[in-house]
């Protein structure tokens, strides 16, 4: 019988920003990995240790569990968490053991949901017996591209479609965990093996091989990664710190934002706000986004 623990959700909200005041929310077992923020600015937080999605409105204090997977199975969680707006669209990795499977196995579907209602739109389960759905990013051309952390693969799903492809399957993916779009360039990092790549784009639009970008800088346990401002921000699970890359040809100049954390592994910049995750605290916070 699993325990439960009760863990708080504390939200450090910005105010504004130069000034921010801290809202302490309690659920169990709360462990955030993942989240978002929509288009009027509530925030999604999916749980790493429970199988639900929570939102936080605007201006309020309350978290509010919004999508409920419990009915999936016993285990049940969620890894990413993205608020696309251009579809009304919340998308999200969950995940879910196998029953009865020694040792243990899991399968992960990428789920839709609408962004106000939270009703289902779309749910894929990744191929293969033991998946990681883990993160996503919407490209230029419209399209969410998945990473499969397990299985080295980055899945692609087009506008208006409802079973995604096979974009890129390659042995230096074993590890994928963030993805992002910086200028129109796919860049991925790598979880295993503290990695940042580039995917380079064919003249037929195909992916090529990825191109190891080097960081001036340790970022142990690449995690989630979003892009804005011109860089890269990236939440290093391994080194408790958040960070900015500034991508220079096949250099990355590594700034860090936040260190002394436990476990971060999201992180989300929205306006003048930059928002990240310490799972291993059961928090969200926030920052002033650096200049």
């Amino acid at each position: 019988m699993i325990r439960a623990v009760c863990f708080a959700l504390a939200i450090l909200a910005a105010a504004s920003a130069s000034n921010a005041a801290e809202i302490v929310i309690h659920d169990t077992k709360s462990q955030p990995e993942s989240m978002a923020v929509g288009p009027d600015g509530t925030l999604y937080v999916g749980s790493a240790s429970t199988p639900y999605v929570y939102t936080v409105k605007k201006g309020t204090t309350t978290a509010t569990r919004f999508i409920d997977a419990s009915a999936a199975g016993p285990g049940t969680f969620f890894f990413g968490v993205l608020a696309d707006a251009a579809t009304d669209t919340l998308w999200t990795c969950q995940l879910t053991p196998v029953a009865g499977a020694t040792p243990v196995r899991r399968s992960t579907a990428l789920r839709g949901f609408d962004l106000k209602s939270g009703a289902p739109k779309l749910s894929w389960t990744l191929p293969g017996d033991n998946s990681t759905c883990n993160d996503f990013a919407v490209g230029p051309d419209k399209a969410l591209y998945i990473t499969d952390t397990a299985n080295q693969k980055i899945y692609r799903l087009a506008p208006g479609a409802q079973v995604p492809q096979l974009y890129l399957d390659h042995r230096s993916l074993l590890g994928i965990d963030g993805i992002a779009f910086l200028g129109g360039t796919l860049y991925v990092n790598n979880v295993f093996f503290n990695k940042l790549y580039r995917v380079p784009v064919g003249a037929d639009g195909k992916p090529g091989t990825p191109v190891d970008i080097w960081m001036d800088a340790p970022v142990h346990g690449p995690d989630g990664m979003r892009a804005a401002n011109g860089k890269l921000f990236v939440a290093a699970n391994g080194s408790g710190e958040i960070s900015s890359l500034t991508i220079d040809g096949d250099t990355a100049h590594v700034t860090v934002i936040k260190d002394g954390l436990k476990t971060p592994t999201g992180v989300e910049p929205a306006g003048d706000t930059l928002w990240f995750t310490e799972r291993a605290t059961g928090k969200v916070w926030s920052v002033p986004m650096p200049e």
